[in-house]
């Protein structure tokens, strides 16, 4: 495929950006992402995504509107309450950029459709709430040798990271299985998904046109109540039952 002159002039300024270029914007365009739940966090993620022209979104989020979402789901409406979130996740991002296919299916990640889900994208993103997602979406991503982008975020803490099959550890290196206190409802100021979804974002772009350092190997821990920012290198262990023998 080839940039129309439409698509050149929407994305003329990102394309000045050193390395990225016609080459770089046409990577994007032909690209594909996964985003496991399109909410406060991953909704910011797509949002990203189809602003800067990937060809694909594959987003996957279950379940209908609740009055609670709208503090930071910013791809939902007041008068969607009640309704499929999928539905006005997928009709925002149209209206935004007509030019991306955005699949949209209303369904959670689980070990059940996480193989069938990962193949159909290149790259995966990771905003799930629940950890049972999260290890399963780890686990089929490694299987798939597909890089993950895993971004998370709690009360004033967000972090993200990259994991790439055969270069770095995974998900269940460090968080083998699911915490036993780890809570479905926990506080969340859209500002601070937001904040973790653009980081998010970027590891996309820059694993996709291939500008810049990405965060594999690495977690970026951010405290946004002491503005307090960090990079720790994340363990890859032999015994991982995941990656362990990769």
């Amino acid at each position: 495929m080839t940039l129309t002159s439409e698509e050149r002039a929407i994305y003329e300024w990102q394309m000045w950006v050193p390395g990225v270029g016609e080459e770089g914007q046409l990577k994007l365009k032909n690209s594909s992402v996964l985003v496991s739940r399109v909410g406060g966090l991953g909704g910011l993620v797509a949002l990203e995504l189809a602003a800067a022209g990937v060809g694909r979104l594959v987003l996957a989020h279950g379940g209908v509107l609740q009055p609670s979402d709208l503090n930071r789901q910013l791809l939902q409406t007041h008068g969607h309450i009640g309704k499929l979130r999928i539905d006005s996740i997928v009709s925002r991002l149209s209206d935004l950029n007509p030019r991306c296919e955005i699949i949209g299916l209303p369904e959670n990640v689980s070990e059940v459709n996480a193989d069938a889900l990962v193949a159909q994208a290149d790259i995966i993103v990771d905003a799930a709430p629940m950890f049972q997602e999260r290890l399963a979406l780890n686990a089929a991503a490694f299987r798939a040798g597909k890089p993950m982008v895993e971004c998370a975020m709690h009360t004033l803490d967000a972090s993200v990271t990259t994991f790439v099959p055969n270069k770095t550890g995974c998900l269940a290196c460090y968080i083998p299985d699911v915490p036993l206190t780890w809570k479905r409802q926990f506080p969340v100021f859209g500002a601070v998904s937001g904040t973790a979804a653009c980081i998010g974002a970027m590891e996309v772009i820059k694993l996709i046109t291939g500008i810049g350092t990405t965060l594999q190997g690495e977690l970026l821990s951010m405290n946004l109540d002491t503005m307090q920012f960090r990079k720790v290198r994340l363990p890859k262990r032999e015994d991982c039952a995941v990656c362990g023998a990769r």
